[in-house]
C-alpha cells in the first residue's frame, strides 16, 4: 500500500508539473500565433475587433501586399536589415573573440584598467551618446550610410560581447593550452583549432544577442538614416503605425510585426542549446 500511494504521488506530481508547462507555453505561444493568424485578415476585417483571431471570410495576403507599399518597400528594408545584422554579428564576433582570447590568455601592461575600461561603458545610456555619434559619423562621411549604422551597432555590442568571450575562455583549462603548446601549435591555430570549438557556445550566444540587438534597434537608424532607401524594417514599421491620413492598418501592422519576428525565432529555436551554454559558460566566472 505505501509503494502504491508513492506511486501515485509521483504520478500526480508529474502530471502536474507537465500540466503547468503545457499552459505556460500556451500562453506565451498565444500572442505569437494570434499576431500571426492576424496578418491572414483581409485589411477589411483586420479592422474590425480582434475576436476571432483567425480570419472568418477566408485567407488573405493583402496585408502583406500593402506592407510592400510603404516607403521603397518590403523587401529594400528587409535587405538593409539583413545586411546590418550579419554584418553586425560578424564585426562583434571576430573582435570579441580576438579580444577576449587576449583578455583571458596573455599579459599586458594596464589589461585589467583596459578590461573595466570597456565594461564601464556598459553604464552608458545609448540616448546620452547619440549626438556625439552623429557628429562623428557626419565628420567621417558615413552618416546616413548603413556602413556607419554597422559601426555603431558593433560599438554598442562591443563589452558584453568582450566580457562573454573572456569568461568563456577563462572556463577552459590551462592544461588543454600548455599540452597544445607542447605539440607546436603557434597562437592563431591555439585559437582557431584547440580555443574556439571548445568556447563556440560562448560565440554562439553573442552572435545571437548581436543579431538580435541590430535587427530590432530603432532609435539609431531613425536619427541616423535620413535615405528612405536606407531604412531598416524597424523605421518602416513606423510608417505603418502612423498610417495614411490618421488612420493606422492594423492587419499590415501585424503583417510588419511578424515579418520581423519569424527570422528572430527561427534562430533562437535552432540556436537554443548552444545560447543556454554559452550563458552558463560566460556566468559562472
Amino acid at each position: 500500500m505505501a509503494q502504491a500511494a508513492s506511486r501515485n504521488r509521483k504520478l500526480a506530481a508529474r502530471i502536474a508539473e507537465h500540466s503547468t508547462g503545457i499552459i505556460a507555453s500556451l500562453l506565451f505561444a498565444a500572442p505569437i500565433v494570434w499576431a500571426v493568424l492576424s496578418t491572414f485578415k483581409p485589411a477589411a476585417e483586420a479592422r474590425l475587433p480582434p475576436l476571432p483571431p483567425w480570419p472568418t471570410s477566408g485567407f488573405s495576403l493583402e496585408n502583406y501586399a500593402t506592407l510592400d507599399t510603404f516607403g521603397d518597400g518590403l523587401w529594400v528594408s528587409a535587405q538593409n536589415s539583413i545586411y546590418v545584422s550579419v554584418m553586425t554579428v560578424v564585426l562583434s564576433v571576430v573582435v570579441s573573440v580576438l579580444a577576449g582570447y587576449g583578455f583571458s590568455r596573455f599579459r599586458f601592461p594596464f589589461k585589467d584598467l583596459f578590461f573595466i575600461l570597456i565594461l564601464s561603458t556598459i553604464m552608458i545610456p545609448f540616448q546620452s551618446i547619440l549626438t556625439p555619434i552623429f557628429l562623428v559619423l557626419t565628420k567621417l562621411g558615413l552618416h546616413n550610410t548603413l556602413t556607419g549604422l554597422v559601426g555603431v551597432y558593433v560599438t554598442l555590442q562591443l563589452p558584453f560581447s568582450i566580457f562573454m568571450m573572456r569568461n568563456a575562455f577563462d572556463a577552459v583549462p590551462r592544461e588543454i593550452e600548455e599540452a597544445a603548446r607542447m605539440d607546436g601549435a603557434s597562437n592563431a591555430t591555439m585559437l582557431l583549432k584547440v580555443m574556439l570549438p571548445l568556447v563556440w557556445p560562448g560565440v554562439v550566444t553573442i552572435a545571437l544577442f548581436a543579431f538580435l540587438g541590430a535587427w530590432n534597434e530603432f532609435l539609431a537608424a531613425l536619427v541616423l538614416m535620413t535615405d528612405q532607401s536606407k531604412f531598416t524594417l524597424p523605421v518602416m514599421m513606423t510608417a505603418l503605425q502612423s498610417g495614411r491620413f490618421g488612420a493606422i492598418d492594423w492587419g499590415a501592422v501585424q503583417a510588419g510585426v511578424t515579418v520581423m519576428m519569424v527570422p528572430c525565432l527561427i534562430l533562437f529555436l535552432a540556436l537554443q542549446r548552444f545560447y543556454i551554454r554559452g550563458l552558463m559558460a560566460g556566468a559562472v566566472k
